[in-house]
């Protein structure tokens, strides 16, 4: 797994502080997770192929979080993009880019699928045979989800050497993954333990953006290997993160903490803070295994 940030921060894009944006890398899918203004730039920074690109989560409408879609939708059919692309956010996100297509006569050369979110209950929103993504309610001023990605268990794993000292032949090879037991030529019967390790552990990721302080996610996210969860601002300004329903470094620290969570990344920072460090420290009073979201940054678990 594969985490890559595009921007990280609040509001507007500045020259140096993009808004959010993520490229997340799983089981041979690239996901794209927000779309802020600007974001097909980072992604040509990042070196990310557009055509990796089939299926887009969107958090929320606002602009600092899917402003960038439109144009990154436009792109690929400059492109000439033939394969179909997914759009998962709340419900109304159809209307405003398709509007902009229709006004502009750019409709697109490949199939653009919206699925529209309107759920207060955590839904799966998608599967396939080895991963999951699923919404996480959060507590914005308007609608919005953060995404939970979560790998499914794997096949078993062969024990090259003992399967070298048993002489199994190759077309056993699917059954041992599969779990099941295998019979020699003469008879004997060997079970599937000893000629196999256990699959991989499996990988989890959970995406919070926007969001007040809100134990309710706790559940959702409980353990997983890396939480993003936005860190407006500092312990100074709580009050303003109550009234526009973000949250403090803190905040997120104890959110991460109580969710028994192995690494927090922290994002979405105000452009009033300077001094990014200062979120870091506020967050490790709580939250030992923290750290600060950069643009271009990546994490690989």
């Amino acid at each position: 797994m594969k985490l890559t940030i595009l921007g990280c921060h609040s509001a507007t894009p500045l020259v140096n502080a993009h808004t959010t944006s993520q490229v997340l890398e799983l089981r041979d899918h690239l996901f794209l997770i927000d779309c802020g203004e600007g974001t097909q730039i980072q992604l040509r920074n990042q070196k990310i192929k557009f055509s990796r690109i089939k299926h887009i989560f969107i958090s929320h409408l606002h602009g600092d979080h899917f402003y960038g879609l439109v144009g990154l939708i436009s792109t690929f059919r400059l492109l000439g993009r033939t394969a179909d692309l997914h759009v998962y956010g709340p419900k109304g996100i159809k209307e405003i880019i398709t509007l902009q297509l229709k006004l502009a006569n750019s409709w697109t050369n490949y199939d653009l699928f919206f699925h529209e979110l309107d759920d207060d209950q955590s839904q799966l929103i998608f599967e396939d045979d080895f991963l999951t993504v699923s919404t996480i309610p959060l507590d914005h001023r308007v609608y919005t989800n953060g995404f939970l990605f979560k790998e499914k268990i794997g096949q078993r794993r062969l024990n090259k050497e003992k399967i070298k000292d048993y002489k199994i032949e190759t077309y056993d090879f699917q059954n041992l993954k599969l779990g099941k037991d295998v019979m020699t030529e003469d008879g004997q019967t060997i079970y599937n333990e000893e000629l196999t390790l256990a699959p991989h552990p499996i990988k989890t990721y959970a995406f919070c953006s926007d969001t007040a302080y809100n134990e309710k996610i706790i559940p959702l996210i409980k353990s997983v290997d890396l939480l993003y969860h936005e860190a407006t601002f500092l312990d100074a300004h709580e009050n303003l993160a109550k009234k526009t329903k973000h949250s403090t470094a803190k905040q997120a620290a104890k959110i991460a903490k109580l969710a028994e969570v192995k690494k927090l990344v922290l994002g979405h920072f105000s452009s009033r803070y300077n001094e990014k460090s200062n979120f870091m420290l506020e967050a490790k009073t709580i939250f030992e295994m923290v750290e600060l979201a950069s643009d271009g940054k990546t994490i690989k678990l």
